[in-house]
This record gives structure tokens, C-alpha cells and sequence, in this order.
């Protein structure tokens, strides 16, 4: 199989989407979890533009990331000269109190997102999400319109058809837009290793473990694994039939907690 050919028309594909959303949404930031998928779509946004990305960088931070993923974030944004803007997410006291508890961990970074929208008024937000992660990521489209406050009503969603996306912005309303929801795990691991992309070293097996999604450290555990470089992960992912996300932990807390977060505006 030529995977250089594949890789080459994801990354087309991609790009001409980040340069649709430069073009027709205003202002526009793009989210950075400092994870391998996001990383990637940064990568190719300074590929869009020239070698500069021209939109601010979020991370949504509740302040529990892994030491290695704070370093890394740190070194990047000197390096790759980015406009990082650290948005820190409310305590978890502030979020719905009926979802289990790695669910409300997680749904700090909704609220932190929605705090981000109001002030600053963003009509449109990039994220590195792909429709292999989760079920519910399946069913989202790649201009997604969502409330100021993220609501996220699936049955009634735009059609897409070819490369014809609806890019209006209601009033009220903000675009998600989704330039990685046509990859897969193993392409993103690829276009890495093709491209030189660097990564939190987190992702690589050490005594046994590694992440294999890299989430924080109150809420993500690492798996059972001894791939060590980028070539063996990408075997490793050629033969495993366990979910990405198995490390994180909301996903076994209930079965439909992750499709409740993503309703209210979880990315």
C-alpha cells in the first residue's frame, strides 16, 4: 500500500480546510491539547501559512497535565514562534454534578472553553478531533455549528457534500471545525514519522507502559506496551483491537457519559 499517497491527500485535504476557515471565519482560534493529533494539525497550519501560524493558539489548561506535557508545550510554542493563549479551566465544583467523576474532570475544559467564547467572542474553533476516537465523534460534521454555550444538537446538522461546507455564522452561534476527522490513528502516527513532527515522549513504552491518549494525569492511565519507537507503534496499532481511549477513564465510568459531555459542548 503507497502510504505516501495516502498521507499526501489527507494532508491536502486538511490544509485546504484550515485555509476555508482562515478565509470565511473571523476571529478564529485553534485549540492545542499538546497531544499527537493536534500537534499534527499545528504542523500543518504553519504549512498552510507560510511557516506561521495566523490565528492564537488555546490550550485549555486545568493545571493537571503530566510535567513532560508542560515542557513540551513550552519548548514548542519558543520554537514554532506561536500566539499560545493559556486558558485555565473553572474548578470542577462547577460543573454538572451528576456526571460520574472522571467525567466532571474532564467537562472543566468544556466550561473553560465556554468561558473563552464569551470573552473574547471567537466565531470559529479548530480542533485535532478525528472520527475514529469515539462513536459520537463519528456522527460530527467538519463545520460544525455549535451554541455560545457548545450545545450540540446531531440530528440536525449541515450537509456536506465534496468539499462545499457551510461556513455562515449565525448570531449566537460559534463553528467547531474539524480538518482531522478523516484520519485515523495510525495515519496521524505515520504523517509523524514521514513529516519529523515531535511529540510528548510520553507516548512511547517505557518499563512496560505508555500513553496511548494522552489525557491528564487525575483522569488517563497508561496501557500495557513495549512500543518504543514511532515504527513500532505504528505495527502495534496495525494489530490491536483495543479502543484508543481505553486510558482514559471517564469512558468506562458510564456508557453514555462521553455522549453526554459532547452534547453540552465537550470538544
Amino acid at each position: 500500500m503507497n502510504h505516501d499517497a495516502d498521507l499526501a491527500q489527507l494532508e491536502a485535504e486538511s490544509i485546504y480546510i484550515l485555509r476555508e476557515a482562515s478565509a470565511c471565519v473571523d476571529p478564529l482560534c485553534m485549540l492545542w491539547s499538546i497531544g499527537k493529533d493536534s500537534t499534527a494539525l499545528l504542523w500543518m497550519a504553519r504549512k498552510a501559512f507560510f511557516g506561521r501560524v495566523p490565528f492564537p493558539v488555546v490550550q485549555l489548561d486545568t493545571e493537571m497535565e503530566l510535567p513532560e506535557v508542560y515542557e513540551f508545550r513550552d519548548r514548542i510554542v519558543k520554537e514554532w514562534d506561536l500566539d499560545l493563549r493559556v486558558e485555565l479551566c473553572p474548578p470542577e465544583s462547577s460543573v454538572d454534578q451528576t456526571l460520574p467523576p472522571g467525567a466532571r474532570a474532564a467537562a472543566r475544559k468544556t466550561e473553560g472553553l465556554k468561558n473563552l467564547l464569551r470573552r473574547d467572542g471567537y466565531r470559529g474553533v479548530i480542533l485535532g478531533i478525528r472520527r475514529d476516537e469515539q462513536a459520537t465523534r463519528a456522527k460530527e460534521r467538519i463545520f460544525s455549528p455549535r451554541s455560545f454555550d457548545g450545545d450540540w444538537d446531531v440530528r440536525h446538522q449541515p450537509a456536506e457534500f465534496w468539499n462545499h461546507y457551510t461556513t455562515d455564522v449565525a448570531e449566537g452561534m460559534h463553528l467547531r471545525i474539524h480538518p482531522l476527522l478523516h484520519w485515523t490513528e495510525v495515519d496521524i502516527w505515520r504523517y509523524h514519522l514521514r513529516e519529523g513532527i515531535p511529540y510528548v515522549p510520553l507516548y512511547l513504552a517505557k518499563d512496560g507502559k505508555r500513553y496511548r491518549s494522552l489525557g491528564e494525569k487525575n483522569i488517563t492511565v497508561p496501557i500495557d506496551s513495549n512500543a518504543s519507537t514511532l515504527e513500532e507503534i505504528i505495527v502495534e496499532l496495525e494489530a490491536t483491537r483495543e479502543p484508543e481511549r481505553a486510558g482514559r477513564l471517564m469512558d468506562h465510568e458510564q456508557e453514555d457519559a462521553f455522549e453526554r459531555l459532547r452534547a453540552s459542548g465537550y470538544m
